[in-house]
């Protein structure tokens, strides 16, 4: 199923093996491959003033939840001590290798597939929780903790930082960037929602293979395609 991250995934509840605990508050989307790499959840009871954490699409229920609520093979207890959030900010290769050992999932970059070995997302082996007490768990916990202070350099950013950033075509401004459709069977990104303000002002959906490069540093989404092309792209 299609959906938009702000407009319908956003505040949904997360809700654990035992219970609900805390709402969805971003996506962190990878712009190599146009996908969401983890949620961002505000992992409070109430789901209100909760602590920042990162859950993987592989944790995900594909036999439960709906559109109000997201559906995980975690308890309460792993969401809470997932790994923490700084917003807006990148999380580097060795935070994700740290962030998949702690729950044992495969590395999506060892594979052909969007996920790795797997089209889809896939769990993996043994968490971090079912690991014997002692030294291999509290190792784990030390790299875990190491990886999120290097987290800085990579290709995963908020969607909210991305959000409001200026589309530019091959000829020139085109608009801003307003949403992102996400395919919720593989969490792919399909299209950016894009509000064409220098252009007939209409709200448009644009592929993501269209985009040539998202540059932080200019906040800015370059396009391979001039402005005559985004002008036909489908209303959103």
């Amino acid at each position: 199923m299609l959906l938009r991250a702000k407009g319908e995934l956003f505040d949904r509840h997360l809700v654990a093996s035992d219970g609900r605990i805390g709402s969805v508050r971003d996506v962190y989307l990878d712009d190599a491959r146009w996908v969401v790499r983890y949620l961002e959840v505000e992992a409070g009871d109430d789901g209100v003033g909760g602590r920042k954490v990162l859950i993987s699409p592989s944790s995900i229920r594909r036999d439960a939840g709906n559109d109000q609520e997201v559906a995980v093979a975690l308890t309460r207890e792993q969401v809470r001590n997932s790994p923490g959030a700084d917003q807006d900010m990148p999380v580097s290769r060795q935070f994700e290798e740290a962030h998949a050992r702690y729950y044992g999932y495969p590395f999506y970059w060892d594979g052909p597939y969007l996920w790795g070995s797997s089209p889809h997302p896939v769990s993996g082996g043994p968490s971090v929780t079912s690991t014997p007490r002692g030294e291999v768990a509290g190792e784990r916990v030390r790299e875990l903790k190491e990886a999120e202070q290097r987290a800085r350099e990579s290709h995963l950013r908020s969607s909210e930082e991305v959000i409001g950033y200026r589309l530019v075509a091959t000829d020139g401004p085109a608009g801003h960037v307003e949403d992102f459709v996400i395919d919720d069977s593989d969490w792919r990104i399909t299209d950016i929602v894009i509000d064409t303000r220098w252009l007939s002002g209409d709200h448009l959906r644009l592929p993501t293979d269209t985009v040539a490069k998202v540059d932080w540093a200019t906040r800015e989404v370059r396009l391979k395609i001039p402005r005559a092309e985004v002008e036909k792209a489908p209303k959103a």
